[in-house]
């Protein structure tokens, strides 16, 4: 870590003192500005723009050799998040550290299970993507948003269940403890999206309409490509295709999308396309809409409503 902190041309003030350089020192070469002061203690010996890495670093570099990058920073070194340059550089550190946040550069983090979290990378090193999963997750300001963070994060991470389960026992989260472990059982029933909790949630639960099967695998143009609801489960051929707001903007999705609208087509599926907006905002439409078609395609069961709606009669 330290060889990669020297390439990063950053030096602490206790390193620079050991070497002999002097405290007026450091602050003429700051103020003739040759040096920066990137956050207390820490000084890039260049000037000019601080890349990513080198912000990466000198908050590591604040925070102590036992110190690893975690939550938002954490995920976006991981690929889950997109980066973000305005956000601080989020470290973890042993309960027991003394170093504490100095924004705008760092926020601090503690855990008690440090020995748990990190990992050693090429580069910097960072909490392992399961445990910056469910970090984030304990991180949200509600249970409802927790279970939508980690369903979504979790696969984008490419987590197994079984990592989030020895996870959750190694490491038991302070809060949403239920809430989390109950997430991980959707996610392993294939829910692996916020916009599909919410239909689970507030189309199929509220309104007590079938459970559909998660992640139906179908053989298009010789691939096998997955379906996110299908109710074949009660004898209804029927899609559900759940499109998330990145979902239209690549030009190979929306091909694979029209290949799979036309093979349903050939099959005879009934089919039913659905966004963040019709979910989030109407979902007793969508229930009606399902519905309707569930009742075309012979399913009798009882439905209900929920406390929003008025449309569904319960049986």
């Amino acid at each position: 870590m330290g060889d990669h902190f020297d390439e990063c041309g950053l030096a602490t003030t206790w390193q620079l003192r050991v070497n002999g350089v002097t405290k007026d020192f450091i602050e003429a070469q700051v103020a003739a500005q040759r040096w920066q002061r990137v956050t207390r203690g820490v000084y890039a010996c260049f000037t000019g723009p601080l890349p990513r890495q080198t912000r990466l670093a000198a908050a590591l570099l604040y925070a102590g050799p036992l110190s690893v990058l975690s939550h938002q920073t954490a995920a976006e070194e991981w690929g889950i998040l997109r980066i973000d340059e305005d956000r601080p550089v989020h470290v973890t550190v042993p309960y027991t550290c003394s170093a504490v946040s100095c924004l705008p550069l760092v926020q601090l983090h503690r855990s008690r299970a440090f020995r748990y979290i990190g990992v050693g990378t090429d580069l910097l090193p960072r909490t392992t993507s399961v445990v910056t999963v469910v970090d984030l997750a304990v991180a949200e300001t509600s249970p409802d948003e927790a279970m939508r963070s980690l369903i979504a994060l979790a696969n984008r991470a490419h987590v197994t269940v079984w990592q989030l389960l020895n996870q959750l026992a190694v490491r038991p989260p302070y809060r949403y403890r239920a809430v989390l472990k109950e997430a991980v059982g959707h996610f392993a029933r294939g829910v692996t999206s916020a916009l599909e909790y919410e239909y689970m949630s507030e189309v199929e639960m509220a309104h007590r309409l079938p459970a559909g099967q998660r992640q139906t695998p179908f053989a298009v143009d010789g691939r096998t490509l997955y379906e996110d609801v299908t109710y074949d489960n009660i004898g209804v051929r029927l899609t559900v295709r759940l499109d998330g707001k990145e979902h239209h903007s690549v030009r190979g999705v929306a091909f694979r999308d029209r290949r799979r609208d036309n093979a349903a087509e050939l099959q005879g599926r009934a089919r039913l396309v659905y966004g963040w907006h019709d979910v989030h905002s109407n979902p007793c439409e969508v229930a009606r809409e399902v519905l309707t078609v569930l009742r075309r395609e012979g399913w009798n069961g009882p439905v209900t409503t929920c406390s929003r709606c008025s449309g569904l009669v319960s049986d």
